[in-house]
């Protein structure tokens, strides 16, 4: 008598984050972001690691500070120096490490606010006329001449209170933050209007259950999609934001460089010297054309209709 045993191989289903990874790594351009922004935030963040340069220092001796003044690049600058002879190639890392850390800072304030604001005015029938309202009034102020107002406003006081570089940090980040986030509530709000109508939020209210649990558990997880999407895009609009502010003047002091603010203080010596508005730029540049691939990457990855092709 023989014994025969059959195995049966049992599949695990694939998830849908996995989906969503396979059509992203198929969208040529949003990889190729990726790897690029990889590489500028290791520039920023672990390059200074290694290059171990202070990007404020200025020699004391006035005879060789002339000497390390506008100099070309060197091996002891790959850069070159700027008209105080600081590196400015440390100068370049740390300042894309403030201007990144502010995008992000301002992105995350830009969309907890659409967010909340669009769960509330897409779930709430008695709050969506006055939400959408103070949107639109939000959509229809001129937002550059309202941030260099409120920079020019309370600049001062926010450096007194918590110093020169954290005040500014702080306030540049609320004022983007604050003026960027009604593209992020319209968008939820349409998400929202759609959802509560399905028929898992119809049964969960039902059943009893609160409206918060309904937005925690049902409602926010299922508008995930659209706020990744306008977070990346939010980031490279934050980078753009606070470079114009800084190269007006308006943004962080001297010592404390971005690329914006290197910007600004290239433009004197432009012609002169036009390595010093040129890196700051390009990395501008560089790192908001990436943001907008992957932005546009994760807007068909997460697309059900395109990722089902």
């Amino acid at each position: 008598m023989t014994d025969t045993t059959t195995t049966v191989k049992i599949e695990r289903p694939r998830s849908q984050w996995r989906d969503v990874w396979d059509q992203f790594r198929h969208h040529k351009g949003a990889m190729v972001a990726l790897v690029l922004l990889g590489l500028i935030a290791a520039f920023v963040f672990i390059g200074p690691l290694l290059w171990r340069i202070d990007p404020n220092f200025i020699e004391s001796d006035p005879v060789k500070m002339i000497r390390l003044r506008n100099k070309g690049p060197t091996w002891d600058h790959p850069l070159g120096t700027d008209q105080l002879g600081r590196d400015m190639l440390a100068r370049l890392m740390f300042g894309g490490k403030i201007s990144l850390a502010v995008a992000t800072v301002a992105m995350l304030v830009a969309i907890f606010i659409g967010t909340t604001v669009g769960v509330l005015a897409g779930y709430f029938r008695r709050v969506d006329g006055l939400l959408m309202r103070l949107t639109d009034m939000f959509l229809a102020l001129p937002l550059l001449p309202l941030l260099l107002v409120m920079m020019f406003l309370f600049r001062d006081a926010a450096a007194a209170v918590l110093g020169p570089s954290l005040g500014t940090f702080l306030l540049i980040v609320l004022a983007i933050g604050v003026t960027s986030w009604m593209h992020a509530a319209r968008i939820v709000r349409g998400e929202v209007l759609a959802l509560k109508e399905r028929e898992f939020v119809l049964a969960a209210r039902s059943i009893g259950t609160p409206s918060l649990r309904i937005i925690l558990r049902h409602i926010l997880p299922n508008v995930l999609s659209p706020v990744l999407v306008a977070a990346t895009l939010g980031i490279a609009s934050a980078i753009i934001t606070e470079s114009v502010l800084s190269f007006l003047g308006l943004g962080f002091p001297p010592d404390f460089p971005t690329w914006g603010r290197l910007l600004f203080d290239g433009v004197d010596a432009m012609r002169t010297y036009p390595d010093r508005v040129v890196w700051p730029g390009v990395a501008i540049s560089l790192t908001v054309l990436c943001v907008n691939y992957i932005g546009d990457g994760l807007r068909d990855a997460l697309d059900p209709r395109v990722r089902g092709r």
